[in-house]
């Protein structure tokens, strides 16, 4: 029996890398307004969004997925320059000569053609609505003292489905903008250290958004059990986790 199972353990590892290749991405369905919203969750900061027939791409890095596999984008969102968010490979696999990719400009001289939106614009492209909303670092810094990411340059993106609103946060901390962001039904937050927020700073933030469905993505080996502990008393916000280290 030892022998059986050490030989079941070697084969199972030996074939982990090919399960992993080949494995299915979560994916999420939710009703709106205009049919239903798919959203396929890649990894790290990487996902993205199938709605009336178009496809729009989150950050996408080929450390996470082989993009050649997945569907073409119809619009790509980049958050800030970083390479895990900003990667013209990726980028290159998925633009069509329709696609349009909208960034912050940060990320301008990585991707030629870059339509650039600034915190606080506002754009309807593919009759989605789009604001780039800020995100940034308060605490966590570089030691030199310069933020991680510094306020001004990154964007966090809330895209209109029908009547749902959803939040991709981007790389940013609990910063007081998100108290104004109103109606969000669904929110992607940032939760891995030292670059982005501990659990308690998502669940404030959280607490401030009020969404409907949390995820916390791009969370690295922070424990996903804290958050929903923190919110456990806040039955209005469902907190899902699903593979988004």
């Amino acid at each position: 029996m030892e022998k059986f199972m050490v030989l079941l353990i070697t084969l199972i590892v030996g074939l982990a890398p090919l399960m992993a290749s080949g494995q299915k991405y979560e994916e999420d369905i939710i009703s709106t307004s205009k049919g239903n919203l798919k959203i396929t969750f890649i990894g790290h900061a990487s996902l993205f969004f199938t709605f009336e027939g178009k496809v729009i791409h989150v950050d996408p890095v080929t450390s996470e997925s082989d993009y050649k596999k997945l569907p073409q984008a119809d619009l790509i969102l980049i958050t800030h320059e970083h390479y895990d968010h900003c990667d013209p490979g990726a980028i290159r696999i998925l633009k069509k000569d329709s696609t349009v990719v909208i960034g912050s400009a940060s990320c301008a001289s990585q991707v030629p053609g870059l339509k650039i939106m600034k915190n606080g614009d506002r754009l309807n492209i593919l009759g989605l609505e789009i604001e780039a909303v800020p995100a940034y670092n308060l605490q966590h810094r570089r030691p030199d003292g310069q933020p991680f990411h510094p306020k001004g340059v990154g964007n966090g993106y809330v895209i209109t489905f029908g009547d749902k609103r959803v939040y991709v946060a981007g790389d940013t901390e609990n910063i007081p903008e998100m108290k104004n962001l109103k109606n969000i039904d669904i929110a992607f937050l940032p939760m891995n250290l030292p670059y982005t927020m501990t659990p308690e700073m998502v669940a404030e933030a959280a607490s401030w958004i009020k969404p409907k469905i949390l995820y916390p993505y791009h969370y690295g080996e922070t424990d996903t059990s804290r958050l929903i502990t923190l919110l456990k008393d806040k039955p209005e916000i469902e907190v899902r986790i699903r593979r988004m280290k």
